[in-house]
């Protein structure tokens, strides 16, 4: 969840139909019948290491930060973060708080660490 709202919120890569038609996916959720979306960050991670998605330096940073959150694949942290601009770093901080179980990154901390 966390790698995707760190992809919405940089919005880039979702304007971008080359992404959206080869990496998202959308089927209708068990029960409901709702549409999900689902992102094959493998497939785009691999896709852009072999340089058959391009992009900005500091876009593929994020997309493989993303990748790493949603399914482990290895970044190099301190190579990525200096590779996007400050408010895309606020972003990346937010989405490591939710996936380590902070709800609300702006609380994070104010109550003893609690989450």
């Amino acid at each position: 969840m966390a790698a995707v709202e760190l992809l919405i919120g940089q919005e880039r890569w979702l304007h971008r139909g080359d992404f959206v038609a080869s990496f998202i996916e959308l089927v209708p959720a068990a029960g409901s019948g709702e549409m999900m979306a689902f992102v094959d960050w493998r497939r785009a991670s691999t896709r852009l290491k072999r340089g058959q998605l391009v992009c900005s330096s500091g876009e593929g940073q994020l997309l493989q930060l993303c990748a790493s959150l949603a399914e482990g694949v290895p970044v190099d942290l301190g190579n990525a973060l200096t590779s996007v601009d400050t408010s895309t770093v606020v972003l990346v901080a937010e989405a490591v708080l939710r996936a380590g179980g902070c709800a609300d990154p702006a609380r994070c901390g104010q109550d003893g660490g609690a989450r």
